[in-house]
């Protein structure tokens, strides 16, 4: 595979993990999600991995039911300004809403994250699913899911068009003659559409590397759509080998007919490795995790995907619950794939709660056999990439010191980084201000 096409990896930053007992694990940092020197260490480790990128996730509403990394945790931008400082090549990816956010603000945070780093941030699009969100915004009422994701598309749009206010050249900065910019290189976006009405011009320049890295998380038909027409890359959560192969075609297939080659979009899976010395190694400490979860865990786990509905109302050892159109205003996807797994295996509302909340990654043994597992869906076409998580505490230190290794002696991944941005380490092209002649 030398010379080839190559894997991607981000690392996600998730405190103690996404797991709603993590923090309890004898080797946790209970306080990871507000502890700097925390993130400190483990960025400075995936860096050390050459992986592309930081991820880290957010969220606008929290209730007693969540997950507890949750309810106290740094907001992204703000966390990530700080480890720019203390990283010099690695991605930095940021959570952020377009439903409770303005395309002007955002826009300045980004591109201000983008010149603080060298180049090397990247929006991870949300439209916010959970609709007490709402009420922490001073809204009348949560945007339904398809009004959700019209909302993000114009965002977008508006978003890279600040970021195009200033051509690459524009600043000139010359003392002698006193030109400070050149006017002709200052653009008004002046948009005017179904929800936002920005005048621009943006106060901040373009990057090294143009614009952030736009990232989309959504998997619905809606959310596929806006990551086909809009992003660079795409996370995802399939459910198998073959759903992420089939995601990986369609999505692929949409960006195709928007204009884009295979490799303008980068198509990343979720990947929680269990890594161990042996394969009984791995089981162990998977089954030490899922044990540190109890049934009221994992009912309030499963009621965040559907509103934080609550489902210690219902009997644990009947059939899982018919709860109708419950769900599709929030997680679509996950919700319709969490109905179709408890239907299509009979499952009880307790042995649905336990295996989505304490679900084991089939990537899971040896870290040989890890790095075959991923090299298989690499290959078939599944993905371009992963976004880690952490399964238990040190699952990130083990990956970057175990499985990378085998990946760059097989070929798959590199040994150095290719570039000090986050897009030409991602391999995406540079992208040419649209007011430059020629491009509009």
């Amino acid at each position: 595979m030398a010379g080839g096409r190559k894997l991607q990896f981000g690392a996600g930053l998730r405190g103690p993990g996404g797991n709603m007992a993590g923090w309890r694990h004898p080797d946790a940092v209970a306080d990871a999600s507000t502890n700097f020197a925390y993130y400190t260490k483990l960025i400075q480790k995936a860096e050390e991995g050459k992986l592309d990128f930081a991820f880290i996730p957010d969220g606008l509403y929290i209730n007693e039911k969540s997950i507890p990394f949750f309810l106290n945790r740094f907001e992204p931008v703000t966390i990530l300004s700080a480890l720019a400082a203390v990283t010099s090549r690695i991605g930095l990816v940021a959570t952020l809403s377009t439903s409770y956010s303005e395309p002007f603000t955002v826009a300045r945070q980004f591109a201000s994250l983008d010149q603080i780093s060298g180049g090397r941030a990247g929006w991870n699009v949300v439209t916010s699913p959970l609709e007490g969100s709402a009420a922490n915004y001073s809204k009348a009422e949560h945007p339904a899911h398809e009004k959700r994701y019209r909302i993000a598309s114009e965002f977008i749009r508006v978003a890279k068009g600040l970021w195009d206010s200033w051509e690459d050249d524009a600043f000139v900065r010359d003392k002698e003659t006193g030109v400070f910019f050149d006017p002709d290189k200052l653009h008004r976006l002046d948009h005017q559409g179904e929800f936002f009405s920005v005048q621009g011009p943006l106060n901040i320049g373009r990057s090294r590397q143009g614009r952030p890295i736009v990232f989309q998380a959504g998997s619905s038909d809606d959310g596929r759509d806006l990551a086909a027409q809009e992003a660079d890359a795409v996370y995802t959560n399939p459910e198998s080998l073959e759903a992420a192969q089939a995601f990986y075609r369609d999505v692929k297939n949409r960006a195709a007919a928007y204009g884009k080659a295979p490799e303008d979009i980068v198509i990343l899976p979720g990947l929680n490795p269990i890594i161990g010395e042996t394969e009984e190694d791995a089981e162990r400490k998977y089954r030490e995790v899922a044990g540190l979860v109890t049934i009221q865990d994992a009912l309030n786990f499963l009621g965040r995907f559907f509103d934080h509905h609550d489902f210690a109302q219902y009997p644990l050892d009947e059939p899982f619950p018919d709860l109708g159109g419950l769900g599709d205003n929030q997680f679509r996807a996950t919700t319709e794939q969490i109905k179709r797994l408890a239907r299509e295996n009979g499952l009880t509302l307790r042995e649905t709660a336990l295996r989505v909340t304490t679900k084991k990654s089939e990537f899971s043994g040896t870290a040989e056999q890890v790095a075959d597992r991923i090299q298989a869906w690499f290959e078939a076409e599944a993905a371009d990439g992963f976004i880690l998580g952490e399964a238990y505490p040190g699952a990130l230190h083990e990956f970057v010191d175990q499985v990378i290794p085998i990946l760059q002696e097989r070929g798959l991944f590199r040994t150095e980084y290719e570039a000090d941005t986050l897009r030409g380490n991602l391999g995406l092209k540079y992208p040419v201000n649209r007011y430059v002649k020629g491009v509009l």
